[in-house]
């Protein structure tokens, strides 16, 4: 049984904080230079060209890629045989979004639901834990803006809508966004389980590397044939017009009942900011 102690998670959530909204992947850097080249009209070159640039001042200089630094989203894979002291696990995820808001100048957005009012330390972080075989932790942290965020659904379709019914949902939900979520996005769609299922599965499908297919052959024609409708939306980066609304489209997939057909489609805008570690 290995032991770790639970500062140490608290330690690496912060610095994944701050490296999340000062460092974009090198993924999605090479996306936008892919993305540049493709592009037919020099607004929409511009455009990326700019946002590349803001990303490469950030990394340099040390400060958020954007002013929305977002709210803490912690995927947490446990291993079985780790035995945590020194305190208890939430409690050190939620300390190391205080520490990595506070000491990495990052805007605080959290607040009541209601009276607006903001908790003042970007907590409390979104966790999702899962236990796993093994004797390491990976920590998994995405600082999620509410521009994109706030442009996602769920639905429940019936089962005979079928994949072109739920082509047609993502394509719709990317129109219907235009360019609030600050595009080129990440469409991250999860397909199955049950309402909260789908929902999780398509904010982890934004996890995964820029682009990467999924390894199920089916699945990964699906993402290329929803992403060719995107392109032809042509709404373009930053909503100017052109061909790359969307990076890249993320599926995730499992199984559901006989009578449902989840659908959730979570958006990220052109700054996919996430890190990790496993310790």
């Amino acid at each position: 049984m290995r032991e770790i102690e639970v500062a140490k998670i608290t330690d690496a959530v912060k610095r994944l904080c701050i490296d999340a909204n000062y460092h974009l992947g090198e993924d999605i850097l090479h996306a936008f230079s892919k993305a540049e080249q493709r592009e037919t009209t020099s607004v929409a070159k511009a455009v990326l060209s700019e946002l590349r640039e803001n990303a490469k001042t950030a990394a340099q200089e040390e400060f958020p890629l954007c002013q929305d630094t977002g709210l803490a989203v912690v995927f947490i894979e446990l291993g079985q045989e780790i035995h945590l002291i020194g305190g208890d696990l939430q409690e050190a995820i939620q300390e190391g979004v205080r520490q990595g808001y506070r000491e990495g100048y990052l805007r605080k957005s959290v607040c009541h639901p209601f009276t607006r009012k903001n908790t003042g330390d970007n907590t409390p972080a979104v966790i999702h834990m899962e236990v796993v075989r093994g004797s390491s932790i990976r920590i998994q942290v995405a600082t999620k803006g509410g521009g994109s965020e706030n442009m996602s659904r769920v639905t429940m379709l019936t089962p005979a809508e079928g994949i072109e019914g739920v082509k047609k949902f993502v394509v719709n939900r990317v129109r219907e966004s235009g360019a609030n979520p600050c595009p080129p996005i990440v469409v991250g769609v999860g397909i199955g389980g049950t309402f909260e299922k789908a929902a999780l599965l398509s904010k982890k499908a934004l996890l995964r590397e820029m682009g990467a297919p999924n390894p199920d052959p089916e699945i990964a024609a699906m993402e290329s044939s929803f992403l060719e409708e995107i392109e032809r939306l042509g709404i373009g980066p930053a909503g100017y017009g052109g061909i790359t609304t969307a990076f890249a489209v993320h599926i995730e997939l499992t199984y559901c009942h006989i009578a449902s057909l989840p659908v959730a489609v979570n958006i990220n805008c052109h700054s996919a900011r996430h890190q990790e570690i496993t310790l």
